[in-house]
């Protein structure tokens, strides 16, 4: 399990902080298309038999996709992320994140919707080979 440290220098926990619990659930109740499309191939195990979890708390941010296995994150991007203050979110989000050990790959929510068998063989291609 990894830790933050807070001032007082005691370890906090970085997965699934108890203060986002309920932004989570929220998040989990209300996928977007693509992302409920993405996770119909995620789910159970599918995709090469790695367990993805989806709308993972890693530190103060929610991730869409999380492969614990893989120490990776897939994050889909909407017409929301087409500026760019969102970009500067993404890449400050994206920094932290590989800072953290995680490998980070973004697709536009498009890009699932008219070429998913691209998409799963990216994220498999960002697989541990070691692990196969």
């Amino acid at each position: 399990m990894r830790f933050i440290f807070g001032r007082d220098m005691k370890p906090k926990k970085i997965h699934n902080r108890p203060e986002t619990k309920t932004n989570r659930i929220q998040l989990r109740k209300s996928l977007t298309s693509a992302e409920a499309f993405l996770w119909n191939e995620l789910k159970g195990k599918k995709l090469d038999g790695r367990k993805f979890r989806r709308q993972h708390g890693i530190g103060n941010y929610i991730t869409d996709f999380y492969c614990a296995q893989e120490n990776l994150i897939i994050e889909l991007d909407g017409e929301v992320h087409n500026n760019t203050i969102s970009n500067e979110k993404d890449d400050r989000r994206t920094a932290y994140l590989n800072g953290e050990g995680y490998s980070v790959v973004r697709f536009e929510n498009k890009m699932v919707f008219e070429n998913m068998p691209s998409v799963l063989q990216e994220i498999r291609d960002n697989f541990n080979n070691s692990k196969d």
